[in-house]
């Protein structure tokens, strides 16, 4: 494996058109050797508006993004490649998958949809969580390890296990020189979401997903994510975290993760 390279102020380094080194700042928390998720989904989130960058604008704007985690993703160096699948003037699909040495370790599939005004009509049950500020700063790296966990500032509030809500943001840019989308910076910290409200103790149990979906309502701004979360293990080995996303200004969407729960010391 190459050693990933200790850029102070970012998550990836760009090698090539569709390839990427991760900085120290992209490891994982369960494997020292494993880059953490959160950074990967807002790089592939980058990828995808890069791809999309080289048309005329379309008025379209994404409702949807999907990832499968198709194993552990090695600290090295990796491609993304970018498709559609399904073209449309109000409706367009897009497929991409991350590749280390050759192999497809994500396949990420995404919905960009046609912006019309439904000011007049627009509403949520869900709360705005309070402003960060309001929030205690909270040290994650005193329960969770790796490079990404320590480039992170996070506030928290907990109320019992498996239920907690945070805002997250880093002062690290996805890629070095490369300025990101809103949705690219947001996506970014979201898969965070499965290491705020622990059920159970990560030295003790392993729940790590093996996917992420995330769905907007509306655009996320600023530099701040809300993560309104709840995990939930059931009695087969099986869990789901789930997430009310917000901005500053309010909720933005949703996130799900299915979860593999399994002893420390288990198969």
């Amino acid at each position: 494996m190459t050693a990933p390279t200790a850029a102070p102020d970012s998550y990836y380094q760009r090698t090539g058109e569709h390839s990427y080194k991760p900085t120290a700042h992209a490891q994982g928390a369960w494997h020292p050797d494993e880059q953490h998720f959160s950074p990967v989904g807002g790089l592939i989130a980058h990828a995808i508006d890069r791809y999309r960058a080289d048309r005329p604008a379309d008025g379209l704007a994404l409702a949807r993004i999907s990832y499968d985690i198709l194993g552990l993703i090695a600290l090295d160096e990796f491609e993304i490649t970018v498709e559609t699948v399904r073209p449309g003037r109000t409706i367009e699909l897009v497929e991409a998958v991350a590749s280390v040495g050759g192999r497809a370790v994500v396949r990420a599939r995404a919905w960009f949809l046609a912006e019309l005004d439904t000011t007049a009509v627009a509403g949520t049950h869900d709360e705005p969580l309070p402003a960060p500020e309001v929030f205690e700063p909270w040290a994650m790296s005193g329960r969770w390890g790796g490079g990404y966990i320590a480039s992170i500032d996070v506030r928290r509030r907990s109320t019992a296990p498996g239920r907690a809500a945070a805002w997250i943001s880093t002062p690290l840019e996805l890629v070095a020189g490369e300025p990101s989308s809103p949705h690219a910076s947001f996506i970014a910290l979201v898969d965070t979401a499965n290491g705020i409200a622990v059920r159970q103790e990560p030295t003790e149990w392993m729940f790590p997903n093996t996917d992420l979906t995330i769905h907007f309502h509306r655009r996320p701004e600023g530099r701040w994510t809300g993560l309104d979360t709840s995990v939930t293990f059931g009695p087969a080995g099986h869990g789901v975290t789930s997430t009310v996303l917000h901005d500053v200004h309010g909720p933005v969407g949703r996130a799900e993760q299915i979860l593999t729960v399994r002893p420390l010391n288990g198969s």
